[in-house]
């Protein structure tokens, strides 16, 4: 636990960010860098959830080799496939650490246990919460986990006007709710990402043209999981094609997905991996000729880089439109409709900046540097809209 910083300089704001996924760090490190060369600025990061996962990768070392300054690892609250008691655990972990740092803000992501563990403990503690992806649709269990975190947190940082208009129906005050974009495309867009060749070397990765499957269990579906995997298994497999292949998340039914992996394991065509390093992963995106699976990667990030992206299933239902999104072309786990879709990716090669075109970092400081930001009341009122 961080001991309370008696010679505290008062006249920095403390911001701590929660991480608990390898996605959601993604999403705040560009805004943890520019957190970190300021000096009216002191960021705190939180790392839990699956990052502390031996068979993701332990991700939560790629957050430590950032070598940011005030980085705590809850070692103590290691995830399990019970979702209520990971966040009794986390709540009840991260209240104590809340307690010693005593930050001004707590900054959260999306849609996962650990960001409404730092909404209800920030908010249960009169902390300023901030939200980054609220307003947005994930089709599964996930989008009543956003929403109540939405309702949780002071302030949004939102990527589309669309979520915007969500959350001023869900009664939150427009003044509250600004538009920064994905702030995961400020590293998109840079110009320090590894080159391919960098990549497949530290990767050992040894063929040439490739695709990308990422497949995550959808908790409502767990009883067709088990034959949806399979099947989605059997396509790849049949396409002839070489894929990256990237572990699920530890949702429930992980582990069927897993076990279906198993087939590909030593197959030339297929590397399997728990985890990429974030800016590694971009390379391998930038350059696939398609992702496939059902990530939000592909439904976000391919558009970014005009990459082919095959959604398959009902995981983000909700979250883009083919008529916009011309790069997505949505499968259900059909064999032939799978199949058919790999065939049709180079029609498909499109790009698409829904969620904002990169500066998502210098939005966010001119948010939260605005004469009044830190005088924001803690005290929320539900906006009625005319009905």
């Amino acid at each position: 636990m961080v001991p309370i910083n008696l010679e505290r300089d008062r006249s920095k704001k403390r911001i701590l960010f929660i991480t608990g996924t390898r996605a959601d760090y993604g999403k705040i490190k560009s805004l943890l860098r520019i957190l970190e060369d300021s000096e009216d600025y002191e960021p705190f990061i939180f790392v839990c959830g699956m990052h502390l996962l031996k068979n993701l990768g332990y991700t939560y070392n790629e957050v430590l080799k950032d070598g940011y300054k005030n980085i705590h690892v809850a070692y103590g609250i290691l995830p399990t496939a019970d979702q209520c008691a990971n966040l009794g655990n986390t709540v009840s972990y991260l209240s104590g650490y809340v307690r010693n740092v005593e930050p001004d803000m707590i900054i959260i992501h999306g849609d996962r246990m650990d960001a409404l563990a730092g909404a209800v403990v920030g908010a249960l503690h009169n902390i300023l919460v901030g939200h980054i992806e609220g307003g947005e649709l994930s089709g599964t269990i996930d989008e009543s986990i956003r929403h109540a975190i939405s309702k949780f947190a002071h302030i949004h940082f939102v990527c589309t006007e669309e979520a915007k208009k969500r959350l001023i129906q869900m009664g939150e005050a427009a003044e509250r709710i600004h538009i920064i974009g994905s702030p995961d495309i400020d590293i998109m867009m840079s110009n320090a990402l590894p080159s391919l060749e960098e990549a497949k070397e530290r990767y050992d990765i040894g063929f040439g043209e490739y695709a990308i499957l990422m497949y995550h269990p959808v908790t409502t579906e767990f009883d067709l999981l088990g034959s949806k995997i399979r099947i989605v298994v059997d396509a790849v497999s049949e396409s002839g094609l070489n894929y990256i292949v990237i572990y699920p998340n530890n949702d429930l039914g992980s582990e069927i997905i897993l076990r279906e992996y198993e087939r590909l394991e030593g197959l030339e065509r297929f590397r399997l991996f728990p985890s990429i390093r974030f800016e590694y992963f971009l390379t391998f995106l930038k350059n696939a000729k398609f992702m496939i699976g059902n990530s939000s990667a592909g439904v976000r990030e391919a558009g970014i880089y005009g990459v082919p992206a095959i959604d398959i299933g009902t995981r983000q239902n909700g979250r883009y439109s083919t008529n916009t999104s011309k790069n997505i072309q949505h499968t259900n786990e059909n064999w032939e409709e799978i199949l058919s879709a790999i065939e049709k990716v180079d029609e498909h090669r499109f790009e698409a900046s829904l969620f904002g075109e990169g500066e998502s970092n210098k939005r966010f400081m001119d948010v939260i540097s605005a004469p009044g930001f830190w005088d924001a009341s803690i005290q929320k009122k539900f906006i009625d809209i005319d009905i």
